[in-house]
């Protein structure tokens, strides 16, 4: 749920309009308060009815409309918003805003906002690579305007290049790390594994478990969401990255293994929710391991254990959070767990429990600390991550 409530959307001319309904539908979806702006040449492409159906406000094209009751439209929708977007920014709108010129509803406002502004960027890929235009995009930047990477691709015109302006989920994205969470990790470092390894047999075979990384996925995006900088360092998952992470893609544990001992120094937080092999094969075999008669035994030997390397190495101040995952005796097992690797705080929990295997998008977590054992309900992923969180922070300010 977000926490701040109030959008504003400003719509230019440009093929890409007919993307934002849906953007606005998601968003009103959400509990927001969303607000229209467009200018005379979006009304070409998408009319302002479609705006008022979806988000139960009026839409506003002339800055000077009268309504009922009277209102400066610019002035007082510049005071509400929490947050502005402009999808699709046209070469026109841009140039404009970049040089304090206010001639139209979304201009005007743009002059009295002083919340975060988004500027998604949609043209032709000769007109996006014009240097007056990367120069205007440049001065918005530095004005603190936030500009929004366009896609390359096939555009509307027949071209292929950069200037797509990206779909719908992904700027539904960028606005969601803006305003979906109160910033209480601002300032701070947190560090998450996730996803599982892969020990190679041969070139074509390998050793690895049923993780997908949903639960650390979730932890890295709530972490963002909540204000932190975060790295993300994943086994193999079929999870595209959390927007506003730094990330890294691992295979093997000991590849895991070097990638965090490269940072881990730098973090206020660790949380490793990676399921990481404990084994790997003595030997990797440089060609298929061929069928044959007899039965067919492999070596095994222990992989580096990243928990307790930074258990043992950690910096003062710092929080090391482990997961647990058992199929019986969980609380002694995580308790163990907890001591045996100096961790402040370890999220339990039963694969065989309806709900909290592998895969799913839910689970049913218990955190334990030295004093204290919480057992939460079955819950999202999403929402279990910010318990996590919550009680990782906790433990951070009472440390520090």
């Amino acid at each position: 749920m977000f926490y701040k409530k109030n959008i504003l959307l400003g719509v230019t001319g440009g093929i890409a309009a007919y993307k934002i309904p849906n953007l606005a539908s998601m968003l009103k979806k959400q509990g927001l308060n969303v607000r229209v702006m467009m200018t005379p040449h979006a009304a070409e492409f998408i009319t302002p009815a479609t705006f008022e159906a979806l988000t139960g406000n009026r839409c506003l094209i002339d800055t000077f409309e009268r309504t009922q009751p009277p209102e400066i439209h610019h002035i007082a929708w510049a005071k509400e918003a929490d947050c502005v977007l402009i999808a699709p920014a046209s070469a026109d709108i841009i140039g404009k805003i970049a040089n304090g010129i206010a001639d139209d509803i979304i201009t005007s406002t743009l002059l009295a906002c002083q919340c975060p502004i988004y500027i998604s960027p949609a043209m032709n890929t000769r007109m996006f690579e014009n240097p007056i235009v990367q120069d205007n995009l440049d001065k918005l930047r530095h004005y603190g305007y936030h500009i929004i990477t366009p896609n390359a691709g096939h555009l509307a015109c027949g071209d292929t290049g950069s200037g797509k302006m990206p779909e719908p989920d992904e700027l539904y994205a960028y606005l969601e790390q803006e305003m979906a969470c109160e910033k209480d990790f601002k300032g701070l470092k947190v560090l998450v594994t996730a996803g599982a390894t892969q020990e190679a047999l041969d070139p074509v075979r390998y050793l690895t478990n049923h993780s997908s990384g949903k639960m650390g996925y979730a932890l890295a995006k709530a972490a963002a969401l909540r204000g932190a900088e975060v790295t993300l360092i994943s086994g193999q998952t079929n999870l595209a990255a959390p927007l506003g992470v730094r990330f890294t893609s691992v295979v093997s544990a000991q590849e895991m293994f070097e990638e965090v001992k490269k940072s881990y120094q730098q973090q206020d937080v660790i949380i490793k929710a990676a399921a990481v092999a404990d084994y790997t094969p003595v030997t990797v075999s440089g060609e298929k391991i061929k069928k044959a008669d007899d039965e067919l035994s492999i070596d095994l030997k222990r992989t580096d254990d990243i928990l307790k390397y930074l258990g043992e190495h950690r910096k003062n101040g710092q929080i090391l959070c482990g997961f647990s995952m058992e199929t019986e005796h969980m609380l002694e097992n995580a308790r163990t767990k907890l001591k045996k690797k100096h961790l402040d705080l370890i999220a339990a929990n039963n694969v065989k429990m309806e709900g909290a295997g592998f895969g799913h998008d839910t689970n049913v977590l218990t955190l334990i600390t030295e004093m204290q054992e919480t057992k939460l309900p079955l819950m999202d992923k999403v929402e279990a991550a910010h318990c996590v969180l919550d009680a990782a922070l906790h433990l951070y300010r009472k440390k520090n």
